[in-house]
């Protein structure tokens, strides 16, 4: 392989008769440098994102979300949730009464999910990071407290510093439905706004989270929950915790991890990344058909020079190898090229926040994770896209 690669190196730098050739050759290359900075630089973005998105939801989600199989709610009593109270594994058991109201504050009227939550909730300090307005309390000495969402707030003008109440309803499952007068058949519980947080558009627009006795007053329960939230320790295996915790369960109780929680946000990300990269890739397909181009010519151009070499007892594989080695060198040129660049934008993007992100965001530039595997997916893409358009061109020597 060293005479082809010695002579293709020498037909790569060495100028051509026919300029042309020359100019196609550094367009193939320039336009395959700019697509794998573009490829790497965009899944990178992805990931910026992806990163962003898991870190809004882990600040808000706990490590393992624990529902009734059947039904809407449990009581949480018995063998598993006795393990899971003593257990040395756990941080945090809360338990959780969630459900859609109806709310009214002043003249305005709403509806939103409530999450009552008891006070091991509020040991989760990250959900302090998203306070935009007051504080997350849920109680002011004896008096029970709500902290809403942004999107709720906004859609009913909320403001914690009015001493006006937030009203929920909800229906009364013991009483019979009044034509006469609809609001007696209603439970209600009056409460008092102490805070305004913004996680998430969907999250701001949907919760509303109140003390968890205040929640199972309003819906009629009594120590019913409708799920479990359980944080583990950082030194516990959550897979295996899970996994044992599900043989322990049985059918009784369906268990979720962080992933499936939000399973459909994910796979559509992990989509969106896989369509982004296809996309690009038949880009720079179409690109490296000025690699077939110029490699055509050149083959042209240098038939006296194929046929001098065979004379001199080089074999027909030989002279294919120096032409398929110029092409691949053309395309590899780019992808160093792109590869570096992609590289060097990301790593400037990520430390000095180059291109800002447009509007009221929680960031302020765009996020990037450069990842090596999709430095070396780039790579090894655009490298087979560069070997079969170089390749292609070869069959051109059978003619001579």
């Amino acid at each position: 392989m060293r005479l082809p690669l010695f002579i293709a190196r020498r037909y790569l730098f060495a100028k051509k008769s026919h300029n042309v050739i020359n100019v196609i050759s550094l367009i193939s290359s320039a336009g395959v440098a700019l697509g794998t900075m573009a490829l790497i630089v965009v899944l990178s973005v992805y990931n910026g994102f992806e990163g962003l998105i898991k870190t809004l939801y882990n600040s808000y989600e706990p490590d393992l979300l624990i529902l009734p199989a059947k039904g809407k709610s449990f009581i949480p009593e018995g063998k598993v949730f006795d393990f899971l109270k003593s257990s040395p594994q756990i941080s945090s058991y809360c338990e959780v009464v969630e459900e859609n109201i109806f709310l009214r504050y002043r003249n305005e009227e709403a509806i939103a999910t409530m999450k009552g939550v008891d006070s091991s909730f509020l040991n989760n300090k990250r959900l302090n990071d998203f306070i935009i307005e007051g504080e997350f309390a849920l109680k002011f000495g004896e008096l029970p407290q709500a902290v809403v969402g942004r999107g709720v707030a906004a859609q009913t003008g909320i403001n914690i510093h009015f001493v006006d109440p937030l009203i929920l309803y909800y229906p009364d499952r013991e009483s019979d439905i009044s034509l006469l007068n609809p609001s007696a058949s209603l439970n209600s519980e009056k409460i008092y706004p102490s805070g305004i947080f913004s996680i998430e558009s969907g999250i701001d627009k949907k919760y509303i989270f109140v003390p968890i006795e205040v929640a199972r007053r309003l819906l009629g329960y009594d120590k019913d929950a409708t799920a479990l939230e359980i944080n583990l320790t950082k030194e516990s295996d959550v897979v295996s915790f899970e996994k044992s915790l599900e043989k322990m369960a049985g059918d009784n109780l369906i268990i979720k991890n962080r992933y499936e929680q939000r399973e459909t946000v994910y796979k559509m990300m992990k989509t969106e990344k896989l369509a982004i990269y296809v996309i690009l890739i038949f880009i720079l397909t179409i690109i490296s058909f000025n690699i077939y181009g110029s490699l055509s010519m050149l083959i042209i151009e240098k038939r006296e020079d194929s046929e001098t070499l065979k004379a001199m007892g080089a074999r027909e594989k030989t002279v294919r190898d120096i032409f398929l080695l110029e092409g691949w060198l053309i395309s590899l040129a780019g992808v160093v090229t792109g590869a570096v660049l992609g590289v060097a934008i990301t790593l400037l993007q990520k430390f000095f926040g180059i291109v800002p992100m447009p509007g009221n965001f929680i960031v302020d530039s765009y996020p990037v994770v450069l990842k090596l595997s999709d430095i070396a997916l780039s790579v090894f893409g655009v490298t087979l896209i560069g070997y079969i358009a170089a390749r292609l061109p070869l069959r051109i020597l059978k003619k001579f």
